[in-house]
């Protein structure tokens, strides 16, 4: 897991730093469309799949502009409106198992793109690895003192993990995939607001990486990040060599 966290916390620094602000606002706006669309609503109290996806999109100082107008879209119908949710996998160099996904309104335009990223960076989609990834909910939290820990555990988290961002307290608590709502609404209640509340894939098990392997898949991972129609990368890398 620690693999895992580690490069979700890459991905979120990544998404601030180096990528087009614009490129960030459109996958956050594509999210909240479909979003909307799926629960029929644009009142995030009414639709919880909405609320996550605004935690999401403020997270990453999407303007509230931005969010108004995508949310009126939607709500609207048309073609904005119409996004799938598409799943690729994969393998990156090293044999590490990679598990993409995506919102699309052309499924043969993402499906091109996605394969050829993996063929220029020196993967494959020759086999499933879905098997090999749990999907559960992640909570962050902007505090990871000793009582928000007693909390979690109370309210049935499966696992956290407590680090500083910048000097700042964060606390990254993991659920059960059925059960994150439940527990998002139990901070709420006692008065902890998360940062983001969202499903993620944890790998079972990770692949230990020399330096020059984990360069190559941190570029296919990278690759596959920049892609306007992909939402999320997962793998089961360790990329601890990166940092030595």
């Amino acid at each position: 897991m620690a693999g895992h966290s580690k490069w979700a916390q890459i991905k979120r620094k990544k998404a601030v730093t180096d990528k087009k602000r614009g490129a960030m606002y459109s996958k956050h706006l594509a999210a909240i469309t479909a979003a909307v669309r799926g629960g029929n609503s644009g009142d995030p109290a009414a639709n919880l799949g909405l609320k996550n996806a605004l935690s999401l999109a403020k997270r990453d100082g999407v303007p509230a502009d931005n969010i108004a107008n995508a949310i009126k879209k939607a709500l609207g119908g048309g073609e904005a409106a119409q996004l799938d949710e598409v799943i690729y996998e994969g393998y990156a160099p090293a044999g590490v198992a990679v598990l993409v996904y995506g919102l699309t309104n052309n499924r043969n335009r993402t499906a091109g793109e996605v394969r050829h990223a993996f063929t220029k960076y020196g993967g494959n989609m020759s086999g499933g690895v879905a098997w090999m990834f749990t999907r559960q909910g992640l909570i962050t939290l902007a505090q990871n003192d000793d009582d928000t820990q007693l909390m979690a555990m109370d309210f049935g988290a499966s696992d956290f993990e407590v680090y500083d961002d910048e000097g700042q307290p964060r606390m990254d608590v993991y659920t059960a995939f059925a059960d994150m709502i439940g527990i998002a609404e139990n901070f709420r209640k006692a008065g902890i607001e998360p940062i983001s509340v969202e499903f993620t894939s944890t790998p079972e098990n990770t692949t230990e990486l020399n330096a020059e392997d984990a360069s190559k898949v941190m570029k296919l991972l990278e690759a596959l990040e920049d892609l306007d129609d992909v939402q999320s990368v997962y793998s089961n890398a360790n990329l601890d060599a990166l940092e030595e």
